[in-house]
């Protein structure tokens, strides 16, 4: 089954689509969802999201926590929701070379404001450490890698505005009505005798 990448600036909605994706999908009983959380990644291991942001070793260390885990759950029988910035495009693209390997679709979703309304929104959380400081903030805003519909690892991408409607049949189709990449031939474990050729 597939995964969703969450992907958007700081404090643009992406734990909220998250959780109405969840929904969404879930009332379709044949559907398991796991959702996998950053936020609840940090809160675990007792990271200050402020200070981890300039510290390079510790965001790697928790990306391979995000993949591991994603990759852990995802299975024929479930959707994976990548509840994270997601904002390094090769990142991305090492998620979407694990699906193929996995033979499974992925759907990035892009949570689109403008930086000031994502600024008070980050500083109406009612929890101090769940806001960014003005610092952090602006760094991730410099350091994001938008998705963009012509690379492969980003498609299909769906842009989510702020006001805008999850656009549940969009998703599905996205999800369910395509076949996925096929995965690199490099990867691929070969017979042992008798070799064949074998076969957004």
């Amino acid at each position: 089954m597939p995964m969703i990448l969450m992907v958007g600036l700081p404090s643009s909605g992406k734990t909220t689509r998250a959780q109405q994706l969840k929904t969404f999908l879930e009332s379709d009983s044949s559907i398991v969802v796991n959702l996998i959380s950053e936020n609840d990644i940090l809160k675990s291991r007792n990271i200050d999201k402020n200070k981890f942001y300039f510290d390079s070793q510790k965001e790697k260390e928790i990306r391979g926590v995000l993949k591991s885990e994603a990759l852990r759950v995802l299975g024929k029988d479930n959707v994976v929701i990548l509840d994270a910035g997601n904002y390094i495009k090769g990142f991305r693209y090492e998620l979407y070379c694990a699906t193929k390997n996995y033979k499974t679709t992925q759907l990035t979703v892009e949570c689109v404001v403008d930086k000031e309304t994502s600024w008070s929104w980050s500083e109406q959380r009612p929890q101090e450490l769940e806001r960014y400081t003005r610092d952090a903030f602006d760094a991730l805003h410099l350091r994001y890698e938008a998705p963009d519909s012509r690379n492969r690892w980003d498609s299909p991408l769906i842009c989510l505005q702020n006001s805008e409607d999850l656009r549940k049949e969009d998703i599905k189709d996205a999800l369910f009505s395509r076949k996925p990449a096929p995965p690199n031939q490099s990867t691929q474990s070969t017979p042992l005798s008798r070799p064949t050729i074998c076969m957004s």
